[in-house]
């Protein structure tokens, strides 16, 4: 039986005035981008520095931002640069497998905490910081990405979760239940096809057991979510889950056909389960924290968290 989810350490919510590095652990991103959402986080007074090696692209293989090796010595450096407040992720896309197992956790471990950033491809990373640095990270808008660009609530409510996060306590979605009910537990989760993916890895989490399981996908067929589903099923991995919110399904199949599906390999664990709540790749979406104890209320569609998501 694996250990239940615990709550994590929380890094310190950012100043005025505070610095930041941007990464790019994973695809390559595009250089407008870049520097449209660096004006962004100067518009919030805010110092961004682009790690020396986000606008690269690999030399073969033009799904990757650089190297694994450069992609992993610009996190570890931004991570150990005791003036760098927060290390935020300029775009998901493919990769951070490929460099989570070349940082070296012990020295991230000793730069002490602060925040991280990140949502899609990231989930690799957002695992890896629970596992094995046991922080607090938060699945929200990445500096490069187009949601965080164009979209209003977006930015502000990732803005109130790194300034204000006393006042995003409760976030509420549209959400609807799925399985009615309430929960407690500790947020975790991320994009469904990264968590399956990392079953079985070096110091991979053993399970979601007493977590608040939060699940999102981009550009999934309904058989491979079946798929991932089944197999966290079969790892094991969903035993003692406490709560499920299905986040965005986008470029997925039309959700009337997943709905059945998230149905028929969720009913049965018994929990809660609220649907269409609002994070990942949608327009607009929130930012969760993950590592934080809290109340799932599917009828509500509402995550009410015990205490802010940055000390």
């Amino acid at each position: 039986m694996s250990a239940a989810v615990q709550p994590l350490t929380r890094p310190a919510r950012l100043a005025p005035g505070a610095r930041v590095a941007v990464v790019a652990p994973s695809g390559p991103v595009p250089e407008d981008r870049l520097a449209a959402g660096l004006d962004v986080l100067r518009g919030w007074d805010l110092e961004p520095v682009a790690a020396a090696h986000a606008r690269d692209t690999h030399p073969r293989f033009d799904y990757l931002a650089g190297t694994d090796e450069d992609r992993a010595r610009d996190l570890q450096r931004a991570w150990c640069d005791p003036s760098v407040a927060a290390v935020l992720c300029a775009r998901g896309g493919y990769g951070a497998a490929r460099m989570v197992d070349l940082l070296d956790w012990d020295a991230m471990r000793a730069a002490g905490p602060k925040v991280f950033l990140g949502f899609s491809d990231i989930t690799t990373l957002h695992e890896a910081f629970a596992s094995r640095l046991g922080l607090v990270t938060l699945h929200g808008p990445m500096v490069a990405a187009a949601d965080f660009l164009k979209n209003a609530r977006a930015q502000e409510h990732l803005r109130a979760t790194l300034f204000e996060p006393e006042s995003v306590r409760e976030i509420a979605s549209a959400g609807r239940p799925l399985v009615g009910g309430r929960a407690r537990g500790v947020t975790l989760g991320g994009c469904l096809s990264l968590l399956a993916a990392d079953v079985g890895t070096a110091g991979a989490r053993a399970g979601a057991r007493g977590g608040l399981l939060f699940l999102e996908d981009i550009g999934e067929e309904a058989y491979r979510i079946d798929r991932c589903l089944t197999q966290l099923t079969r790892a094991g991995w969903l035993d003692g889950v406490a709560g499920v919110a299905l986040g965005s399904w986008v470029d997925c199949e039309p959700y009337e056909r997943l709905r059945p599906l998230f149905a028929e390999r969720l009913e049965g664990l018994g929990v809660p389960v609220v649907e269409e709540f609002g994070f990942g790749h949608c327009d607009g979406a929130l930012t969760v924290p993950f590592g934080i104890p809290g109340h799932l209320d599917a009828d509500a569609g509402t995550l009410t968290l015990d205490i802010p998501a940055l000390a």
